[in-house]
């Protein structure tokens, strides 16, 4: 049986840590946790997300903004992060329309897609 799910990871080019960070922690305000010291010198971070943790990883020569891969965060109030990240400079993309659901999808400066999704 499977529980759940405990963590997923996406990745970053090496070195862009910091930036990341300011994505992450700063922009959608997730919590950094402690990554083991046997992990550390492998690059990037670990994060909370709510009920189940974000690896953020280092990987060379990967297209990002080429694949569909992706997190759906699911938030209280989508209408407020879509104007919170349009603030900040994130372009939004619309997503297709689920029943029951209120969603977008943007881009991490990484390529990474994101999507914040609210059940309505």
């Amino acid at each position: 049986m499977i529980a759940g799910i405990h963590h997923a990871q996406i990745t970053i080019p090496s070195g862009k840590e910091e930036e990341a960070r300011a994505f992450y922690c700063g922009l959608l305000g997730l919590e950094e946790m402690d990554k083991p010291e046997s992990l550390k010198g492998r690059g990037g971070f670990w994060l909370h997300t709510g009920n189940a943790d974000l690896h953020i990883g280092t990987e060379e020569g990967v297209d990002r903004y080429q694949t569909k891969a992706h997190i759906a965060y699911e938030v209280n109030d989508v209408r407020y992060w879509k104007e919170h990240l349009e603030k900040h400079g994130t372009n939004i993309l619309q997503s297709i329309a689920i029943p029951g659901y209120d969603r977008f999808e943007c881009r991490d400066p990484f390529g990474n897609r994101v999507e914040m999704i609210q059940v309505l």
